[in-house]
């Protein structure tokens, strides 16, 4: 059974969608629904469904706008709109579908076959990555694990040099050049960084202790095997030349 959220300003429409999906209540039901956009996205902060039908004509805010404000966008999106000129634009914006309203039936059958596709797809990666965390925190030689851009990073300590803030991002810099961001901020990054081998030496940085060739303390900087040269931070530096 899948769960499903409708967002649609116009309350026919919102009836009548609501009225197909009863009809495959073997196959789907309607969790919640919303005619206020500022509500569904308040109820999708702490819901996860398992699909949501959003419509594109909205006053407050469109769909597309909709989607950009969505924190959580762990489900997929099905765009309703009664002008299929949107079509190419609502799967570009990361929706799995689109329907034109008034919805046909065997459009929607279509449409919840792609669902429990895409949910069957994802559920399985899911689980592999469950899978492969508990590995990693078995593991005697445990490694740094990053999730970015849809994959997990399993790094050693000596791959990674430092790690700098960029407000609600983070960028790690590794050993051979690579650079990882992160839509995280450094105070997350310092969670996942072992203490014994990082330190923040700066509100701005974290470096690897492993990897500091230098220490300028007339400058107030330490310069990296790599060169780089990193700011040690007033209220920071007492802590710091206790660890080394």
């Amino acid at each position: 059974m899948l769960d499903a959220v409708i967002v649609d300003d116009e309350i026919k429409a919102l009836q009548s969608l609501t009225w197909e999906l009863t009809n495959f209540s073997d196959e789907i039901k309607v969790m919640a629904s919303f005619t206020d956009s500022s509500e569904a996205l308040s109820y999708l902060e702490s819901n996860t469904p398992d699909c949501l039908f959003l419509d594109i004509e909205m006053p407050k805010m469109d769909g597309f706008q909709f989607i950009q404000n969505l924190k959580n966008k762990d489900f997929p999106v099905v765009i309703t709109t009664a002008y299929n000129q949107y079509a190419i634009k609502a799967l570009k914006n990361e929706a799995i579908d689109y329907l034109l309203k008034p919805i046909d039936t065997d459009d929607l059958k279509d449409t919840i076959v792609k669902i429990k596709k895409f949910n069957s797809k994802n559920y399985t990666a899911e689980r592999l990555e469950k899978i492969l965390l508990n590995f990693n925190s078995k593991s005697i030689n445990k490694k740094i694990t990053i999730n970015t851009d849809g994959k997990l990073l399993f790094l050693e300590n000596d791959e990674i040099l430092y790690a700098e803030s960029d407000g609600n991002y983070s960028t790690i810099y590794l050993s051979d050049g690579q650079k990882i961001v992160l839509t995280k901020k450094l105070k997350e990054v310092n969670e996942l960084l072992p203490g014994d081998s990082f330190f923040r030496i700066h509100n701005s940085y974290i470096i690897n202790l492993n990897k500091i060739k230098e220490f300028l303390k007339t400058d107030g900087y330490v310069v990296l095997q790599s060169n780089h040269k990193i700011p040690v931070s007033r209220q920071k530096k007492s802590d710091f030349l206790d660890l080394i």
